[in-house]
């Protein structure tokens, strides 16, 4: 099968839902759940982009140490603290009592991000995934890593997650050498899709979009500025947003991809190849969106 290259022309055969006139509550909820006392910015960076992609409402969760500072620092959403390991790590033991509660009503939800691999990580995915079938997934950075050993926990969403693995996060789901993944980036992604049976962005200088029925996109834009801390969750969180208004998981993962790509082409033009913030890609998103609206306008005129 031929890859398709993920261009705005490709794209506008799958355009994302619009929102019509009514409240906040018609665009959906996103929950992120992520962000640790060593990393507590990871999870604030997602949620940002879920809003800026046009989600109506945002909850975070994230560790209780770091929950008023969050709250503080993004007003929008509604911050809940959870108690946390010695570690600094949300304790698993959250998720069968609060954080399933928290998810209850949301559209989308995103695990992973500032989260370190390993079993506490492991128990807050499982947890979520089985107790939320209906919702959306986005599962991210440290959420990756276990997922084989738990496949049948991802698989029973039908088709609604997205994962988002580097070539590192991948190799350790596969349980392969980061070499060969770097080598056919392409295979291990498909690999993925195929075992965990949902939609894989394998990210990279180039990145590869793939579905359990084996079709795959690849995008080459965005420029090696968008290779900066904080990026992968500026764009998770841009996954979640645009799964929360009601988009499917390839629609989802092939307009997150262009939006985060183009926001890194249009920071480049602004500010510089590189050197840009992470901070800055999920505020180009609006007017991305906006001018695709109108560039559609105008060509049914």
């Amino acid at each position: 099968m031929m890859a398709n290259p993920l261009t705005l022309e490709r794209l506008r055969a799958l355009p994302l839902p619009m929102p019509e006139e009514g409240g906040k509550e018609q665009r959906g909820t996103a929950l992120v759940l992520g962000g640790t006392t060593e990393v507590p910015g990871a999870a604030f960076l997602a949620g940002v982009a879920a809003l800026r992609a046009g989600a109506g409402r945002l909850r975070i969760a994230t560790v209780r140490s770091v929950a008023i500072s969050m709250a503080l620092a993004v007003p929008e959403a509604r911050v809940v603290g959870l108690a946390e390991t010695e570690g600094g790590e949300i304790d698993p033991a959250e998720a069968e009592t609060r954080v399933l509660a928290l998810a209850e009503r949301c559209q989308a939800v995103l695990i992973g991000p500032g989260l370190s691999a390993g079993t506490a990580t492991d128990a807050l995915s499982v947890s979520l995934l089985s107790g939320r079938p209906a919702a959306s997934f986005v599962l991210d950075a440290g959420a990756i890593p276990g997922l084989a050993d738990h496949a049948a926990a991802v698989r029973a969403c039908g088709g609604r997650a997205v994962i988002t693995p580097h070539a590192g996060e991948m190799a350790r789901l596969l349980k392969i050498e980061r070499n060969a993944v770097e080598t056919d980036p392409l295979a291990a992604a498909l690999r993925a899709a195929d075992l965990l049976e949902c939609v894989v962005i394998m990210k990279g200088a180039e990145s590869w979009i793939v579905n359990p029925a084996g079709e795959r996109w690849l995008y080459s834009g965005g420029g090696v500025g968008l290779a900066t801390s904080g990026s992968g969750d500026a764009l998770s969180g841009i996954l979640a947003g645009l799964l929360a208004r009601g988009a499917d998981a390839m629609t989802a993962a092939l307009w997150g991809v262009h939006l985060h790509g183009e926001a890194g082409r249009r920071l480049a033009d602004r500010v510089g190849p590189i050197g840009f913030l992470a901070r800055e890609i999920a505020a180009e998103v609006p007017a991305i969106l906006r001018d695709v609206v109108r560039a559609a306008t105008r060509a049914r005129a």
